[in-house]
């Protein structure tokens, strides 16, 4: 338990010490954004296949084996899972704006101020923070912790990024720098939340697990295939950003095996 409250600070923290760097760079490169957020990409595509979806058929196989029934429907369960967790996703879109949308100009048209344009931002970081939580705290309730903490590494690694370009945009709106602070260690703290709830979700029902580790599967690829690719290639460091990509997913793969 100390591991995952530990574990849940750090990836919430990281959002907080990005925003520290923001306050030291308002302004970051595109480019550098692009390949660090990409690397991380790489590293969750990978976490949400091997360390979630893959796992989750396993579990889901034993649990069916354990009532006698045919251990492929377990299948049934990570795909149902995969998609109830991209729904679970793109429900929160509806709700709040995708975030690399709300790095440009006005949403659906509408005139909104620059205020709340940035307020909107921050409120879609935030939620979206929300299902990489669950997704981490899961990962620890599966039981193995090696592989969790690389998920929860990689998801930490996406939220430095994350973290800067909170704090320029809420500076130009005029916003305090307390207030700025404050902002970004509420979207930390979702963070945490998010990862307490995932594990005791888990800790409480084993049963639910083989479930539980395909939907959080399912929303880790719906983020990055909806919003971190695309966010990544609309720079000019498409190709750049391909093979931090594929870096980050080969990474990801060796220390899976290393550690498993």
């Amino acid at each position: 338990m100390e591991v995952v409250l530990l574990t849940a600070l750090g990836v919430g923290g990281a959002t907080l010490f990005g925003s520290a760097l923001g306050f030291i760079f308002k302004k970051i490169t595109h480019k550098f954004s692009d390949i660090v957020i990409s690397f991380a990409a790489g590293i969750m595509f990978c976490a949400a296949a091997v360390g979630l979806v893959i796992p989750s058929i396993e579990h889901g196989a034993t649990f069916f084996e354990s009532f006698q029934i045919n251990g492929k429907w377990g299948l049934v369960f990570a795909v149902a899972g995969i998609v109830l967790g991209s729904l679970f996703v793109h429900l929160l879109d509806k709700f709040v704006p995708h975030v690399h949308k709300m790095l440009g100009a006005d949403t659906d048209g509408h005139d909104k101020s620059k205020l709340s344009k940035v307020i909107l931002f921050v409120l879609a970081i935030a939620i979206h923070n929300l299902p990489e939580g669950l997704a981490a705290g899961v990962g620890f309730g599966s039981g193995n912790t090696g592989q969790a903490l690389i998920i929860a590494g990689g998801i930490a690694l996406q939220n430095i990024p994350e973290g800067m370009v909170i704090i320029g945009p809420m500076l130009s709106a005029g916003v305090s720098k307390g207030k700025t602070f404050l902002c970004a260690l509420i979207t930390g703290l979702v963070e945490v939340v998010g990862t307490l709830i995932g594990y005791f979700t888990v800790y409480v029902s084993t049963a639910i697990l083989p479930f539980a580790l395909a939907f959080a599967g399912g929303t880790m690829i719906y983020i990055i295939s909806d919003e971190m690719i695309p966010e990544t290639h609309g720079h000019g460091s498409a190709r750049g950003a391909t093979f931090s990509f594929i870096i980050g997913f080969c990474i990801m793969l060796i220390m899976d095996v290393l550690l498993g």
